[in-house]
């Protein structure tokens, strides 16, 4: 259970990164680009803990996965940016496939 919580810290650490990536200006701006790799650090080392008892082919594909859905979500919410119908397709596919690995994988250690 400790491995799927470090994997939720890895995951919010790297939506959050990837916002402050946004915010950053292509690396212009000081502050924006600091919290960027301060969140991306952290999420590799809870990644990195996470992968003591959950494979690294199911972690990353949650990690993964789950880190687009909330990115695209914070991206229409926060960044008030829009999401075609393909889009939002394909990122129900993505949480289609997180549901499938989950639910159904012998691969994935409960």
């Amino acid at each position: 259970m400790i491995s799927y919580a470090a994997l939720t810290g890895a995951i919010v650490c790297e939506v959050i990164g990837t916002t402050f990536l946004q915010k950053s200006e292509q690396f212009s701006r000081l502050v924006p680009t600091l919290i960027m790799a301060a969140f991306y650090a952290g999420s590799f080392f809870l990644l990195s803990q996470a992968l003591k008892s959950i494979p690294l082919g199911i972690a990353y594909a949650i990690w993964g996965g789950l880190g687009i859905v909330l990115t695209a979500i914070i991206s229409v919410v926060v960044l008030k940016q829009s999401l075609d119908m393909p889009a939002i397709a394909g990122i129900a596919m993505i949480v289609g496939g997180v549901v499938v690995v989950n639910m159904f994988s012998q691969s994935v250690s409960h």
